[in-house]
């Protein structure tokens, strides 16, 4: 993950961005205070004995104010005369420790070369929060053993983990969270969280920050677009995916996130009246890399640094993530803030009060360091974190399809491993380092006689006589200068779709890159960095020849404007330029991937084809994803394999649902692992030769080809019907899905009343020949509401293991509180009185057993609108989006002419003859009262007068007519403006 090859504004920049810390170079072993560090007085604040508070309380009232403000930025300084060492925020961890927010003395980023846990999606498709908590136990152990070897690179606040449901399979994140449900969410964040954690009452082993608080779930433009949060998807999807680890006291904070909630940027969005009450633990919040800059930057919220570092701190986000390694801004931009008035010094100790919270529950102050202390570097990448990784990556690959029992494989079968992705482990940008690798050619090849091809093309590309070609060992420049194909003038192709492939040179099998951001050198080991220069499309034309086009930067950056196009000089040597300008090269094809795997197919009992995505190259952070379909390379290689030879298992490695609806239909079996780090080979040999059953679910709702899907940047899964929760869509693979290799009968499913809700439970028998685990899945659906109910709604879930034969009473506890839904009319959650369905399956689409339940709770009144009802607060809506009231707090409503809300079910028993609007604007315009509907009968018109601006708030009156009884209400706008509430007058 080399910045070294950037031109030093691009590095700086794209380290904003990524939260890179761009440090002055020192050696890796050197402390933070080498040298410096005295022996410090016994201050109160370094006797473990005493209390939290008071040891808080008394180095706070040591430090300077400008020690305190100093602070505030992500490399909190050390203070030498208190014997107080450098702290430094940010670790990535997500399915293990993965990089320092740092650099190298050679500009790199530092990443870390230990345990590799399948990726985050992957770490949740095991539904096993056991497991998970042992996952999170190994990362924070290894986190503790980095850091002992240098405390300096490797801090103890790990920014893990990404919580934000996965309601749209196109997020170039994908790979990054845990499921669209956010009990499932909430259940897997926990046992990371509290495995990293450790189980000390009073200390951390490390510190899980949850990331990225709120609604984001989109990298297009994401630090400008707003993600509108009606209520009910706030309070019931959005808010519960980070509220279950915090208030399980699972994380010390929340990282906000990029982009704007309801208008007004994340980052100052208040945490103080959500995060923290939450737990009553101490929490230390961050800002993502950058997005203080953003406030007065790309975001334009403020007019100055010092105004949005005030309002960051009021929000209750206490680190800047902002500058790499220099708080000076930071510390301008807060005295300034700290002499306008802006911020009070009770504001600044309030925010490090906060910040030592964390600090001393990771033993930082205490004379040994703490429980966790004495952790050192040997337990990284262990034989038990090896073996753990190995079971982890078992159970969390999902059996998608299994006819004719062609799984599990049988030893004394001669087996065919071919694809691009059959004999190689690609690692993401939140991965480490893997210290060694395990293939599925390798782990397959220890169980039987394998013949292997990769399934690609490999080629040669000549113009006027001459090669294409590279150099051996670290590689070199291509230059066009060979007179034969020889192994210095071949490429193999890898096709990972929309046109977009790599090429390998077989010189020295690396990878072709935009090296230094000039010419083109065969020298990566894999495609990767922050902009993947190794991407490129071959454009075949009309009389034959090939364009051979760079497109490194074209889903995102258009830096290079029309020259993207390979053009040899007279001399050999390569640049850019225009498609006219080009050269055409004649494209020999050396070796036909797809016969060589047909061949290979055709000389064995067994073919499996291990094909799927490029985690830098198929939708990452910055990118989101166009298309869920396989690589149209990759499916043609599976289909002619399939027609050579029928016994044919796919094995599909990647980390999103993907549209694979002709796979499904051609071929027998297909396996679904994420990328799962060093031991994925020896993992999927386990679950393809039935060592281990295979037993991992979809987490995920994976839709057939052609689905429409929404924009990507509307949240509104309820009035979309997204996600399984609210669409009424058949799926390809519905959410829970998975197969096993044994069969799971359920019986007599009850659901009782017990103490503030219901006892459910159901018998769960292993009916097949083999040992295997079931995930036995709790649905609920409610009948008779207000709203609009989830389609079924996951309220439990177990992962039981069972011998054949064996049979166990799975239980759940439902507590009535559960089956709240967010009340827009009085702003609080609410049981509505009604029958639930209670549903148990594998699946939330295999259902086995059904009950009802008969659920108590209050019917939630009619509307008052004689009362001031804020804006937000409607119904349904068209086309509006929420914006914010303050820039502050308050939501409002953002309309533009033909659009509208409506109020349901509004009590006019009494009648009114007036409304009452709080309203802003920038131009006169005016609101339609209309019943029954948009277009119902018109019973007053406001006139809406221009107020002075968006936060320029005005009452705008008018007389109704005729409105008495139950009405629903409509408000149509007539123009742009602003509504925050809404009043009817007697």
């Amino acid at each position: 993950m080399s910045l070294s090859a950037k031109p030093v504004a691009v590095a700086a920049a794209t380290a904003l961005t990524l939260g890179l810390c761009v440090a002055p170079a020192r050696a890796a072993h050197e402390h933070p205070l080498a040298g410096t560090v005295r022996t410090a007085p016994e201050y109160p604040f370094r006797d473990p004995s005493l209390p939290l508070d008071r040891r808080v309380d008394d180095l706070l009232g040591r430090l300077t104010t400008a020690e305190k403000v100093s602070w505030l930025h992500q490399y909190q300084p050390a203070v030498e005369r208190l014997g107080i060492g450098l702290f430094k925020t940010g670790t990535e961890a997500l399915h293990g420790v993965a990089w320092s927010t740092d650099v190298d003395n050679g500009g790199n980023v530092v990443a870390a070369e230990g345990t590799v846990f399948p990726q985050a999606v992957g770490l949740a498709s095991t539904w096993n929060p056991d497991l998970v908590k042992k996952v999170g136990t190994a990362v924070g152990e290894e986190a503790r053993g980095y850091h002992a070897e240098n405390p300096r690179l490797w801090g103890l606040q790990l920014w893990t983990p990404v919580v934000n449901p996965l309601r749209d399979p196109r997020w170039g994140r994908n790979e990054e969270g845990y499921s669209e449900d956010p009990l499932l969410t909430g259940a897997i964040s926990t046992a990371y969280g509290s495995g990293i954690q450790g189980d000390d009452p009073d200390h951390l082993r490390a510190a899980p920050v949850l990331k990225h608080f709120l609604g984001n779930n989109n990298e297009v433009r994401r630090d400008t677009t707003s993600s509108s949060l009606r209520p009910r998807v706030l309070h019931e999807y959005e808010y519960p995916a980070f509220k279950t680890a915090l208030e399980a006291g699972a994380a010390t904070g929340v990282m906000t996130a990029y982009n704007l909630v309801n208008g007004r940027p994340a980052t100052v969005t208040d945490l103080n009246s959500t995060v923290r009450a939450w737990t009553d633990r101490p929490v230390f919040n961050v800002s993502d890399a950058g997005g203080p800059n953003n406030l007065a930057g790309s975001q334009g919220y403020f007019a100055t640094k010092a105004e949005g570092a005030a309002a960051m701190l009021k929000a209750g986000v206490e680190s800047f993530t902002v500058d790499n390694t220099d708080g000076a801004p930071t510390v301008a931009a807060v005295n300034e803030a700290l002499a306008r008035g802006l911020l009070t010094q009770a504001d600044l100790d309030t925010a490090v009060r906060r910040i030592l919270g964390v600090r001393f529950r990771l033993g930082e102050f205490d004379p040994d360091g703490g429980p966790y202390g004495k952790i050192t570097k040997d337990v990284v990448d262990s034989p038990a974190h090896r073996k753990l990784a190995r079971r982890t990556a078992a159970e969390a690959a999902v059996l998608l399809k299994n006819s004719g029992r062609t799984l599990p494989l049988r030893p004394s079968q001669k087996v065919a491993v071919v694809g691009p992705l059959a004999d190689t482990l690609y690692t993401d940008w939140y991965s480490g380092r893997l210290p060694y690798r395990v293939t599925p050619l390798d782990g397959i090849g220890e169980r039987a006689a394998t013949v292997t091809s990769e399934g690609v093309d490999r080629i040669a590309l000549k113009s006027g006589g001459r090669y294409l070609t590279a150099g051996t060992g670290a590689g070199a420049d291509l230059r066009l200068s060979g007179t034969s194909a020889g192994a210095t003038e071949q490429f193999d192709v890898f096709d990972w779709g929309q046109g977009i492939v790599t090429l390998r040179s077989v010189a020295n099998g690396k990878y072709v890159s935009r090296a230094n951001w000039s010419t083109l050198v065969n020298n990566q080991e894999q495609p990767t960095g922050w902009f993947v220069q190794e991407q490129f499309k071959l454009e075949a034309q009309a009389d034959g020849t090939t364009l051979l086009r760079y497109a490194g930067y074209e889903t995102a950056y258009d830096w290079f404007g029309q020259n993207k196009y390979v053009k040899a000089a007279p001399d050999g040597t390569l640049g850019l330029t225009v498609a006219e300008d080009a050269t055409r090269f004649e494209k020999e094809v050396v070796r036909s991937g797809v016969g060589e795997a047909v061949a290979a197919a055709k000389s064995a009992d067994v073919a499996v084809v291990v094909v799927g995505s490029m985690p830098f190259i198929n939708g990452r952070e910055d990118h989101d994803r166009t298309d869920l379909g396989l690589a149209e390379g990759q499916r043609a290689l599976v289909e002619a394999v399939r027609a050579a030879n029928p016994n044919t298992v796919v094995i599909l490695e990647n980390s999103y649902p993907a549209t694979i609806d002709r796979l499904q239909e051609k071929v027998p079996a297909i396996l679904w692992t994420t990328h799962a780090g060093a031991e994925t080979g020896h993992a999927l040999a386990d679950l393809l030769y039935g060592d281990a059953n295979p037993a991992g679910r979809l987490t995920q709702t994976w839709p057939r080809a052609g689905t429409p899907l929404p924009d990507i940047l509307d949240y509104d899964i309820v009035k979309t019907g997204s996600t399984y929760l609210y669409s009424k869509r058949s799926p390809l693979y519905a959410f829970g899905h998975g197969l096993s290799y044994t069969t799971f009968g359920y019986q007599g499913l009850k659901a009782v009343a017990k103490g503030d809700g219901h006892e459910v439970s159901v018998k769960v028998t292993n009916t097949g020949s083999r040992a295997g685990d079931e995930v036995v899945q709790l649905y609920t659906h409610q009948h008779a509401s207000r709203v609009e109910q989830p389609v079924r709604q996951l309220r439990g879930f177990q992962r039981v293991s069972l011998a054949p034969g064996e049979s166990k009473v799975v239980r759940f506890t439902l507590r009535t509180a559960d089956l709240a839904l967010w009340d827009v009319t009085r702003g609080r959650f609410a049981v509505e009185p009604s029958t639930h369905d209670v549903l148990v399956g594998s699946a939330s689409d295999a259902i086995r057993q059904r009950a009802t339940m008969r659920v108590d709770g209050e019917r939630i009144p009619a509307r008052d609108l004689t009362r001031t009802t804020r804006a937000a607060d409607f119904d349904d809506y068209s086309g509006v989006e929420l914006v914010d009231e303050t820039k502050v707090r308050g939501d409002a409503v953002g309309a533009s002419a033909g659009e509208w809300i409506s109020f349901e079910d509004a009590d006019f028993r009494a009648g009114v003859t007036g409304v009452r609007l709080g309203v802003a604007a920038t131009a006169a315009s005016s609101v339609e009262i209309r019943l029954g509907s948009p277009t119902g009968r018109l019973a007053g018109t406001v006139p809406v007068p221009a107020t002075g601006g968006t936060y320029s708030w005005a009452t705008a009156t008018a007389p109704v007519s005729a409105v008495r009884g139950a009405q629903d209400v409509y408000l149509v706008f007539r123009g742009a403006l602003r509504i925050k509430d809404v009043t009817f007058t007697r």
